[in-house]
């Protein structure tokens, strides 16, 4: 049974908000039967996320020589897809494996904060990647001192602050809304523009406002990380040899990897909430692949494609390899 809860405004006497006392989550449509079978390759993919990320973090700090900005910068990303799976896959286990689909008020509305303010960080860490890499292709004398310790920490610093200030007011404006309709959410977590569409009352301020912090953050860090591929692809092609370039290029792929896995799936989802039909299964898987495929994939892209942390995580697995066998 639905059960809701009357806040009465300190504005105004005569204006009410209804509030769930909390919402369901519908996990995958058409799969319920199958939940506890799904619930297995998110253990796996969580499993995956977390020691993937681990191992990159592990890497950088104790290898000296990876103590660049590229790698630092990859750290920040590692930092943050850490933070979101955990925030994201942890209830989604719960929610397959235990049929736990009830998840309350308040708990949705930090989750809210924290899935868009943490992709916003995500979005941030991207573009200062691009950046870093139009920096080593196309003015590499001067990489070292362009990118310096102060400009990354200054990075961090604006990340963090521009997701904090420009993400805050989305659960304030949900708790603003009244909900009298179904209090069944589509996904299996909590999204701004999921829960925005149960309200019975007028939420034009959340549509405006998340379009607009959407536009303004994703959107302008999307066309910047374009120009800067525009650029990038200009000087590899200026470059007389053939092999260099490519070279030049290659550097690019993990990153470009990352940018497609993220940035694809934010606005397919982002149009299908806005002018489409949410509920559909598209709009499901869709919203899935976004937050559950990067923190996973990320670590294992750049684990590959990265050589100095490819190495340095064979040496630390092979050394304890070796320091097991000894004692057995």
């Amino acid at each position: 049974m639905k059960i809701f809860r009357k806040e009465h405004l300190m504005t105004d006497p005569n204006v009410s908000t209804f509030h769930p006392s909390s919402f369901i989550l519908r996990g995958i449509p058409g799969m319920e039967s199958d939940h506890p079978w799904v619930a297995l390759p998110i253990c796996l993919m969580y499993a995956t996320a977390l020691l993937g990320n681990s191992a990159i973090l592990f890497a950088v700090k104790t290898d000296p020589s990876l103590h660049e900005s590229m790698y630092v910068l990859l750290c920040m990303l590692a930092l943050i897809d850490l933070v979101l799976s955990s925030c994201t896959m942890p209830k989604m286990i719960s929610l397959c494996w235990m049929n736990s689909k009830e998840i309350e008020f308040s708990a949705c509305l930090t989750q809210v904060f924290f899935i868009h303010a943490l992709s916003a960080m995500e979005s941030t860490i991207l573009l200062a990647m691009s950046f870093d890499r139009y920096v080593a292709i196309c003015n590499p004398l001067r990489h070292g001192s362009i990118l310096s310790n102060k400009l990354l920490v200054t990075v961090g610093t604006v990340a963090v602050t521009r997701s904090l200030i420009l993400f805050s007011p989305l659960p304030i404006l949900l708790q603003r809304l009244s909900y009298c309709r179904s209090n069944t959410l589509t996904h299996s977590y909590c999204l701004h523009q999921d829960i925005m569409k149960l309200s019975c009352t007028d939420a034009i301020v959340n549509f405006v406002y998340g379009l607009l912090i959407i536009l303004a953050v994703m959107g302008l860090d999307c066309l910047l990380i374009r120009i800067s591929y525009v650029l990038i692809v200009k000087t590899v092609l200026r470059l007389s040899s053939r092999a260099s370039g490519v070279k030049a290029f290659h550097t690019c792929a993990s990153h470009l990897s990352a940018v497609l896995m993220f940035y694809l799936p934010l606005i397919g989802l982002s149009v299908v909430h806005r002018y489409g039909n949410n509920n559909s299964s598209t709009a499901v898987w869709m919203a899935n692949v976004y937050l559950l495929v990067p923190p996973v994939l990320n670590p294992l892209v750049y684990g590959m494609k990265t050589k100095q942390i490819r190495q340095k995580i064979l040496a630390v697995f092979y050394h304890n390899t070796i320091h097991i066998e000894h004692f057995t």
